[in-house]
């Protein structure tokens, strides 16, 4: 065992390595300025698609509003609070400043992946419509590129029981026994019993569960940050000086922090970054791909919201929490960082609100990462894997509560990265294709006023 973690090790540091953060950088560049920074522009139109981005009558799909959820409840986890806390531990505060830049870039992919998943979307023999980076691939480059397709749905369908589900009960198990005292596998039955009576129905379940529980915990969290900065509020200066400051220069090694040098700054910032919100990964178009939406541009532009909630916002919250109070220079590192910061500016509960915004975080991630590996595997399987695989998945959070799973979450961020591979290198070559459909969408709606799509 401790040979093949060392194989996977090593493996993990080559996909994750340089060239991996070149392409991810690079191709969010290309696309952010082959769009005209339209992503960072039209921002606030996205927000107003939220509502109004749906074929009226049409109840076939999930709203534009329900798709966000579903992607932001994948992406909404462990990467906000542990993270976050990660890559501050590792780069410094100048690790946030890359995670920003990560996000803006990030949104343009973000929104590229979507556009190609709704225009390349093809219906099953069930009536239901069957979405994601294999379909792209596929349709987009033609039958010779289906080896890629296949890669990507092969490498999605396994990393998914990793770092989906398993690696997210952990935590959640983890969290509440040590903050709660609850037994691990009475966490393990209890995820078995809520996750399969989700899954049982469905993308429309899912999309409604996630509707309403990701913007009650976004907005919870959020909130809770916010009061932990409000007794921190003097220092807040101070802590995005430190991050504008320590992007360009090393940090220096202080209280319980070792030092960190400037590629360290931008190796953990971008890296973490892009595990918090997935641009790139080509997960979350799986999910918008299934909304009833107006057109590709639309929900594109509604999907790549979801990098700027999830980071700009959520994650800053986290990094400045843990920066104003001074947490960083403790020595620890993860969740503990993130519960830490909110100890020193919330005695005896900021434990507690960590515990239950990770619980709440991870169960979501876990609903939204099923959807995505149920369609990977349908596209390897068919439609007759749906309901073993909803089986497996559910009893897959028990193993992950009671087991200790340092290499499930090695080999899981291994596979991440090589889902990454073929959705960045179709996202490059099809590019021409979002250019011109997104340039299409802006002309016609110049021509007519009255038309708000």
């Amino acid at each position: 065992m401790e040979a093949l973690t060392q194989i996977v090790g090593d493996l993990n540091s080559i996909v994750w390595g340089v060239p991996m953060l070149i392409l991810i950088l690079g191709v969010g560049l290309y696309l952010t300025f082959g769009l005209k920074l339209l992503t960072i522009i039209k921002i606030p139109f996205g927000f107003d698609l939220l509502w109004k981005g749906r074929i009226p009558g049409d109840d076939k799909g999930i709203s534009p509003f329900n798709a966000l959820m579903t992607s932001l409840a994948a992406t909404i986890g462990t990467g906000n609070i542990a993270g976050v806390a990660t890559a501050i531990f590792l780069g410094g505060p100048g690790a946030v400043f890359w995670m920003w830049m990560t996000a803006l870039v990030g949104m343009a992919t973000k929104y590229a992946e979507a556009v190609l998943a709704v225009r390349f979307r093809e219906t099953d023999e069930r009536g239901k419509q069957v979405v994601g980076p294999m379909y792209y691939i596929q349709n987009g480059l033609g039958a010779k590129w289906k080896w890629l397709a296949i890669c990507f749905a092969l490498f999605a369908g396994i990393a998914g029981f990793g770092i989906g589900n398993m690696v997210q009960a952990n935590s959640i198990a983890n969290a509440l026994n040590v903050n709660f005292a609850i037994p691990e596998w009475v966490t393990g039955l209890a995820l078995v019993l809520l996750v399969g009576a989700v899954l049982l129905g469905g993308i429309e379940r899912i999309s409604t569960v996630a509707g309403k529980l990701v913007p009650f915990m976004a907005v919870a969290y959020i909130a809770a940050a916010t009061l932990v900065l409000l007794i921190n509020v003097a220092e807040i200066p101070a802590a995005i000086g430190l991050i504008f400051t320590h992007a360009f220069t090393p940090t220096a090694a202080t209280g319980g922090f070792a030092g960190a040098a400037v590629w360290a700054a931008i190796r953990f910032g971008v890296a973490r970054g892009v595990f918090s919100n997935e641009a790139g990964l080509g997960s979350a178009p799986i999910a918008h791909a299934a909304a009833s939406t107006k057109g590709p541009v639309s929900q594109g532009l509604v999907a790549m919201l979801g990098t700027f909630i999830d980071t700009i916002i959520v994650c800053s919250f986290t990094a400045l929490a843990i920066i104003a109070s001074g947490a960083w220079t403790s020595g620890e590192t993860g969740a503990a960082l993130t519960s830490h910061a909110f100890d020193l500016a919330l005695p005896g509960v900021g434990g507690y609100i960590i515990a239950v915004s990770l619980t709440i975080f991870a169960f979501t991630t876990i609903l939204g990462w099923s959807y995505y590996c149920e369609r990977s595997l349908q596209y390897l399987f068919g439609v007759k894997i749906i309901m073993p695989f909803r089986a497996v998945w559910s009893v897959a959070a028990l193993v992950g509560a009671t087991l200790k799973l340092s290499f499930v979450w090695l080999l899981a961020d291994t596979l991440n990265a090589l889902m990454a591979l073929p959705n960045l290198v179709a996202l490059a070559l099809l590019s021409p294709i979002v250019f011109k459909i997104t340039k299409e969408f802006f002309d016609s709606r110049g021509k007519s006023e009255n038309n708000p799509f």
